[in-house]
């Protein structure tokens, strides 16, 4: 059985891929409030800090992302990368893509984590041989020097306050230390301070961090050369060489943000998606399910009914992100995957009652990818906004701290394919193979499915983000389906997830996520199905209705995250605070 397309939409021509820098739209009535939501509420209070001291959304970026990386040491930090995408508002309003992915040394071959042929997967998740180029001190000094108000002295001095006087260890770092306890151990640097007598910190136990706090602090002082030169450059580099890695100081002088063009999507009803570039595949996946939703009845559908079409529509998105890496180094074919005509094919052939086998499909490269990052949002009163998603890769990456600085390096190195003939090194996720436009070269960056997204109409804008390694796009989608459908922003955190990605052919879902008949209805149309044993994902949104310029926010329920909306020039005593992860005005 096939669908009827006579009784669907037909927004073919509704869509437009373009890579423009400014919108067409006049630049909207500014919003009335300032609205932020992190995954950590010491991240969310510096961010509001900074913007009542005069900083901008950009600035509270900065505040935000290093005051994460202090309090969140297993999702982000100076060791890690990541990716923000921006709204600069003005007339006509600007959108950009800060690629500050990691970058594999120099000095990296195909065969660095080879051993008599045959991949050794330790070498690539733990130790300073599994550890990138780190890019997040480089896309502060961007945002501040670009973006930004204010010095990187005002909008950094949060983090380095934290780092000195330490932070109380949650439930959430509990179970991230124990999840890598044993490389954590395997480091004394990292034992000494993310551990406690070499085992996981009691809750409460105070973590104090003041290398990075000098480091963070040569870093407000001067820059860009504070990191990736000078004392902290040359600490970095001969503590990786001396634990076995193969930094060099090129590596440093040469590691530059990249400003990319955001993916540009016009959608129905005037709106349009503005998301991730390769080298994400996040974002090109998001576009391609929203682009064969809108060909399928799902606002109309029940539950199992949408569940099912959400599903065959990114079992065929993720079968393509094999295609996508690097676009320094390889051809990303976006313009073939997004023709109406290629993605009209997936949905004629998606059959309205029972699940497609993969062998129906024609086959594509396997792929994986690291799961721990962290995600915010934060919206300014005049406009400008930042939507980023930041990661070490697995929970405290490589488990390996640099002597003297604090750094906790990534491991980020495990998202190359690096040996795609024969597999990948992950030992966790065996059957998920990486493709050879992602394979390592020298100088490039692994491809991720990190998707920092936002939706965008001249009645309002709203901004996406998540955690959750593969099952980024998935769960991103489900919210941004919940804002499609008109639901509370409350909800489009808060909804039940699920998940499908082609390889393995199975799909995964939240506790509770569905009741008993729905699953035995889901088994039915031929669907393996995995219950999750917790919960996953840690989203943070926004949403500004400019009909009436108010704003608001939530965070994720499955974390501590705290959600905040507030005029910047209230005194910090009289800004409303939201413990339940949701913020309304």
């Amino acid at each position: 059985m096939t669908l009827n397309l006579q009784q669907t939409p037909f927004l073919v021509g509704a869509w437009l891929l373009t890579f423009a820098l400014s919108s067409a739209q006049a630049t909207p009535d500014h919003p009335d409030t300032a609205s932020i939501a992190t995954a950590h509420p010491q991240a969310t209070a510096a961010g509001r800090e900074v913007m009542i001291a005069g900083g901008n959304a950009f600035d509270a970026a900065i505040a935000i992302s290093a005051v994460l990386g202090v309090v969140e040491p297993y999702a982000s930090g100076l060791g890690g990368g990541g990716f923000f995408l921006l709204r600069q508002a003005g007339e006509p309003t600007q959108y950009q893509f800060l690629d500050a992915r990691e970058k594999a040394p120099l000095k990296a071959t195909s065969a660095l984590y080879l051993r008599h042929g045959i991949v050794q997967p330790d070498l690539s998740l733990n130790g300073p041989l599994a550890a990138a180029i780190p890019g997040i001190p480089a896309a502060l000094v961007e945002l501040a020097e670009h973006y930004g108000r204010l010095p990187l002295t005002v909008s950094l001095a949060p983090a380095i306050r934290i780092a000195h006087q330490g932070f109380a260890v949650d439930e959430i770092y509990r179970e991230r230390a124990s999840w890598r306890l044993f490389a954590l151990r395997n480091n004394k640097e990292s034992a000494r301070l993310f551990l406690r007598n070499n085992n996981v910190p009691a809750l409460g136990d105070i973590i104090q961090q003041p290398e990075l706090a000098a480091t963070l602090d040569r870093l407000a002082d001067r820059g860009r050369a504070g990191f990736y030169n000078g004392l902290t450059a040359q600490a970095m580099v001969e503590g990786v060489r001396d634990g076995g890695g193969v930094w060099s100081f090129h590596d440093f002088e040469q590691y530059e943000v990249v400003t990319r063009q955001p993916l540009r999507f016009l959608m129905a009803d005037k709106r349009e998606l503005i998301t991730a570039p390769p080298p994400s595949a996040g974002g090109v996946t998001l576009a391609q399910s929203l682009f064969m939703l809108q060909q399928l009845p799902w606002r109309e559908s029940g539950k199992v009914d949408r569940a099912h079409y959400v599903i065959e529509v990114l079992r065929r998105a993720y079968r393509d992100r094999g295609l996508f890496g690097d676009p320094d180094f390889v051809p990303n074919p976006i313009a073939q995957v997004m023709a109406p005509n290629y993605l009209m094919q997936h949905v004629t052939r998606i059959d309205p009652r029972m699940a497609t086998p993969n062998e129906a499909l024609p086959p594509a490269p396997r792929w994986r990818e690291g799961d721990n990052t962290t995600h915010f949002a934060v919206l300014d009163s005049e406009g400008n906004a930042v939507a980023a998603t930041l990661s070490v890769n697995l929970p405290f990456g490589s488990a390996f701290t640099v002597p003297g600085t604090g750094v906790l390096l990534n491991d980020q190195m495990d998202d190359f394919a690096i040996d795609p003939g024969r597999g990948t090194q992950n030992s966790k996720r065996p059957e998920l193979v990486s493709s050879p436009p992602n394979s390592l070269l020298p100088g490039k960056r692994p491809l991720s499915s990190m998707s920092p997204s936002f939706i965008e109409s001249p009645q309002a804008f709203a901004a996406f983000g998540t955690t959750g390694g593969s099952r980024v796009p998935s769960a991103v989608l489900l919210s941004m389906l919940q804002y499609l459908d008109e639901q509370p922003v409350v909800n489009w955190t808060a909804t039940a997830r699920y998940h499908h990605q082609y390889l393995p052919n199975v799909v995964d879902y939240e506790p509770g996520a569905f009741t008993s008949d729905e699953l035995a209805d889901l088994q039915a149309r031929g669907y393996r199905l995995n219950e999750m044993k917790q919960p996953y994902g840690d989203q943070q949104v926004l949403f500004w209705n400019k009909n009436n310029a108010s704003t608001q926010a939530a965070s994720d329920p499955r974390g501590i995250g705290v959600s905040m909306v507030f005029r910047p020039d209230t005194p910090l005593r009289q800004v409303k605070t939201c413990a339940d992860h949701s913020c309304l005005p």
